[in-house]
């Protein structure tokens, strides 16, 4: 028995969060409609992290971008996984990124802290 590739493979969503074109964003926002999907999603995360944390030029803008575009779009049961994600390394691929997604309020609106 061969091995599945899940669908959409982490080189697929890596691509769709590097382009973030409107068709790209349209995909993604479907993606996260899923729960199945979660992890895929963050698996192409990491994988686009990972590229951008070895590339020749760091786009930290974009990558700035990429946190809070994510940070506003994601539901509220992918807010503490993103920032896992966000904080899993101190390159400053991953440091721009982390920007963007705290910069979105994303965490804070999808667990506001108790007022005591």
């Amino acid at each position: 028995m061969t091995g599945t590739v899940p669908f959409p493979d982490r080189d697929t969503v890596a691509e769709k969060l590097a382009a973030l074109s409107e068709a790209d964003t349209s995909y993604l926002s479907l993606l996260m409609e899923n729960p199945v999907q979660d992890d895929n999603l963050l698996e192409g995360l990491h994988r686009h992290l990972d590229l951008a944390s070895t590339s020749r030029f760091l786009n930290s803008l974009k990558l700035e971008t990429l946190g809070k575009w994510l940070g506003e779009a994601a539901p509220a049961r992918l807010q503490i996984r993103l920032m896992e994600a966000a904080c899993s390394s101190q390159h400053p691929a991953y440091a721009a990124f982390r920007t963007g997604l705290t910069r979105s309020g994303g965490l804070e609106k999808a667990y506001p802290a108790s007022k005591i």
